[in-house]
């Protein structure tokens, strides 16, 4: 929830008489936290809510937990690893190629891979949905308009929105579900909720779709609708294009926002990662580290120091660039480090960084409180030696 926009064809009030060709428009009402908190109101050609008995389906991703007890300790996921096996990689829906390694009530953390999308619908009704695009790009299909994403972008998709997703070539995604719902961090807000002037991205940072009306109504035919809640997926079909708006305006509505754009803050000695908060959850912080000066004090030590950071568990999707405090990771290399261990820079790193004037990295950080479970596929890529790495 960024910002008020809008787009296209809207009354001059709410909830009144609209007939921009002719025929009545239907008003649907998108909101969130009942109806207390952010919304938007789209025009409609027809009611979306017109749809078939729903039916239930085998989950489509899987959610089974590896094992338990699971011992303390650092681990790395070698995510890449994955788009070695063609056949889990090949898959028409992006939600199909979705691969669960951590949970817990907040967050499901995970990468998403495939090669080509499909022209079905599908709607995510338990949580906002948050994807670092690592490679490859696309354009995102709702009632909104066409948003188009690329290599760097965090993709957005708000709880409950139907979208199909158009790609061309390999896509790897990181993945993150949102169940308490995301947001920008409250700081960087001013009084009237404007982002304020020493936040590290402004609200030209941010783009929303586009949406171009067609002339005329659309031929009314079949849609079949995938939907997922308290992780049961159903299978609906529409009798309308869910799709054909005429118009809406909100606060409640798909965006991307590309890492690059994203100011990062130095000072004279070593600042705490909150500064790289991106966006946040009821229990999560999302960071964002990218190519930046690096402190500059005298006798300023720029990598991060050894610490215990006791009440949240910490994970690192790297992205590019030099990981100057981690060795044997690479693009793609999920680390996590749990609350109850000390952890920080391998040795050697953290004497090596004095004297550094910049850092050549990209990666997205997330510190969550609620303890994280580790799930059956991320053991399958787990490199077992990492946790030793340190001595």
């Amino acid at each position: 929830m960024i910002e008020y926009r809008r787009e296209g064809l809207l009354p001059e009030k709410p909830h009144s008489v609209f007939k921009p060709e002719g025929q009545l428009a239907y008003e649907h009402v998108f909101t969130r936290d009942g109806f207390d908190g952010p919304f938007s109101i789209l025009y409609m050609r027809e009611q979306v809510q017109f749809m078939g008995e729903g039916v239930s389906v085998d989950a489509l991703w899987d959610v089974s937990v590896g094992r338990d007890p699971q011992a303390l300790r650092r681990r790395h996921l070698r995510s890449f690893e994955r788009a070695e096996n063609k056949e889990m990689s090949r898959t028409e829906e992006h939600f199909l190629a979705r691969q669960v390694l951590l949970s817990n009530a907040d967050l499901t953390i995970g990468t998403c891979k495939f090669e080509s999308a499909a022209e079905t619908l599908f709607s995510n009704g338990d949580a906002d949905e948050l994807f670092y695009i690592h490679e490859g790009g696309g354009v995102l299909e709702s009632a909104y308009g066409e948003l188009e994403f690329r290599q760097g972008d965090y993709l957005c998709v708000p709880k409950s929105v139907i979208h199909r997703i158009r790609v061309k070539g390999p896509q790897y995604w990181f993945w993150v579900e949102c169940k308490s719902g995301l947001r920008v961090p409250k700081q960087y807000r001013n009084t009237i909720g404007q982002l304020r002037m020493d936040a590290p991205y402004t609200h030209r940072d941010f783009k929303s779709p586009v949406l171009k009306v067609a002339t005329q109504r659309r031929a009314s035919s079949s849609f079949e609708l995938t939907t997922k809640r308290r992780g049961r997926f159903s299978k609906h079909q529409l009798s309308a294009d869910p799709f054909d708006s005429l118009g809406w305006d909100g606060t409640v509505y798909p965006f991307t926002f590309h890492i690059s754009r994203f100011s990062p803050r130095s000072g004279q000695y070593h600042l705490p990662p909150t500064v790289h908060g991106t966006f946040a959850t009821a229990g999560s912080l999302i960071c964002s580290f990218v190519p930046r000066m690096v402190d500059f004090g005298e006798g300023a030590i720029p990598c991060p120091y050894p610490h215990s950071n006791v009440d949240v568990d910490e994970v690192i999707f790297y992205c590019d660039g030099d990981f100057t405090s981690r060795r044997g990771l690479q693009a793609g290399s999920i680390s996590l480090h749990p609350a109850g261990i000390p952890h920080g820079p391998h040795p050697g790193a953290y004497e090596a960084s004095i004297g550094a004037k910049e850092a050549h990295e990209t990666a997205v950080m997330i510190d969550t409180f609620d303890p994280l479970r580790i799930h059956a596929a991320a053991e399958t890529i787990e490199d077992a030696h990492y946790d030793e790495s340190w001595v």
